[in-house]
């Protein structure tokens, strides 16, 4: 039963079918091949989205869009552009700063690249040409998962269940996010010096840094206080993040005063749309779990994987190619959501760090949203910049080599992950 709903799946995907339908008809598929009164399925698509800490996800969603529009991205160029200076690449590293910090309130890469590409790439195509400016705006947006807070981790949070506390997973972002940060910034100016780029940026004055510092300030107090909130255990991730809209909506109109009321349907509809298709995949996806769990697969898979290996380290390799692939051509939210059921218990009884093993996940997936041929950062840079594909991933593979080396780093040393959160008590 199990192989029939999964290649069911698969052949509706290959053949175009929108990934939650192809999910739904496949586990409808499945329900009637196994003998199941197929009224079971209404009930169980509902409870399966009827969730408190799920409402976070289209929050922050709504949270970041208004910081979009309300100005952030101007703020947090001039921000970047006071500290880095007149050097090689300098533009370049101006780029990485500004994803970093829209990483740090938006969560989302999607969104982070579609801001960046629309904003940044018009400049730094005069520095660099096409090709290089629409690589690092992509790498730039890949930080945005990473660096809490993350979207992603929220729904591996929630399909990994009681075992990992979101905010744990957001703690276990912080060291490896800052580690990539500085391995980007290296490579920018290497890839400049390499190419001999002409120096860019303005020479740096203690007086413009603190003038920046000054017009920022409101900017960076919004992940300070929900994150740190969150972590705290004041409040839970999903009041962090309406405490996060109500923020946004006060820079919006107090702060920065480019935020309209007339941006406010478009925010919302945008936020309704992508949370839409989460919950749909969700939804369905949690009848296909339900069908796996009948026919007993994660124990099947547990047992086959035991039997390949007992080394925990080996059954991360193994993942990690396995999420290679899966990344390459599937989106990584229907990722998250089929595998996570899967994989997470397997790694518990192998002995791995739930918040570890979270990470990890995580990074593997956000890798693939930078590898073509479903890559869908590159769609959105492509789209936005009319960047040639070829081109752009051309340029992107240092980074994504990067990140690979990255998450090989975490794989060797789990105190780079977990360090952090076990000294904040998770």
């Amino acid at each position: 039963m199990s192989l029939f709903v999964i290649c069911a799946f698969l052949v509706l995907a290959f053949l175009g079918m929108p990934l939650a339908f192809s999910l739904g008809v496949s586990a409808l598929a499945g329900l009637w091949m196994a003998g199941f009164d197929l009224l079971v399925l209404p009930p169980r698509l509902m409870n399966a989205v009827n969730s408190f800490p799920l409402m976070s996800i289209p929050l922050f969603m709504i949270a970041g869009e208004l910081m979009l529009k309300g100005g952030i991205m101007d703020r947090l160029v001039d921000f970047a552009n006071a500290f880095i200076g007149r050097m090689r690449g300098g533009l370049a590293q101006v780029a990485i700063i500004s994803g970093a910090g829209l990483a740090s309130v938006s969560g989302a890469a999607v969104a982070d690249a579609s801001a960046l590409s629309s904003t940044l790439v018009p400049s730094l195509k005069k520095q660099y040409g096409l090709g290089f400016s629409t690589g690092v705006v992509a790498a730039a947006a890949n930080l945005g998962p990473i660096i809490p807070p993350s979207g992603a981790m929220i729904v591996y949070a929630f399909m990994a269940g009681s075992s990992v506390s979101v905010g744990g997973l957001f703690m276990a972002g912080v060291i490896p996010g800052l580690i990539l940060f500085l391995t980007f910034m290296a490579l920018c100016w290497f890839i400049a010096w390499k190419r001999d780029y002409p120096l860019s940026g303005n020479a740096v004055t203690l007086s413009n840094i603190l003038r920046e510092l000054r017009r920022s300030f409101a900017v960076f107090l919004m992940p300070v206080i929900v994150i740190g909130g969150i972590v705290a255990g004041a409040f839970t991730p999903t009041e962090g993040a309406a405490i996060g809209v109500c923020y946004a909506l006060f820079l919006g109109f107090v702060v920065t005063r480019q935020l309209k009321l007339g941006d406010l349907p478009e925010v919302l509809l945008t936020a309704a749309k992508t949370s839409a298709l989460v919950g749909a995949m969700i939804a369905f996806a949690s009848t296909v779990t339900f069908l796996f769990t009948i026919d007993m697969l994660p124990f099947k898979l547990a047992g086959l994987l035991q039997g390949l290996t007992d080394n925990p380290f080996a059954f991360l390799c193994l993942v990690a190619v396995m999420l290679l692939v899966v990344g390459m051509f599937l989106e990584s939210n229907a990722a998250y959501i089929m595998l996570v059921p899967l994989f997470h218990p397997i790694a518990i009884q192998y002995g791995i760090d739930p918040l570890h093993f979270g990470f990890l996940f995580v990074l593997n997936l956000v890798i693939g949203m930078l590898t073509p041929p479903v890559g869908v950062i590159l769609f959105v840079v492509c789209g936005i910049t009319g960047v040639k594909m070829g081109e752009l991933v051309r340029e992107s593979w240092p980074f994504i080599v990067a990140m690979y080396a990255l998450l090989l780093m975490c794989m060797v040393f789990p105190g780079i992950v977990t360090w952090l959160p076990e000294r904040m008590g998770y």
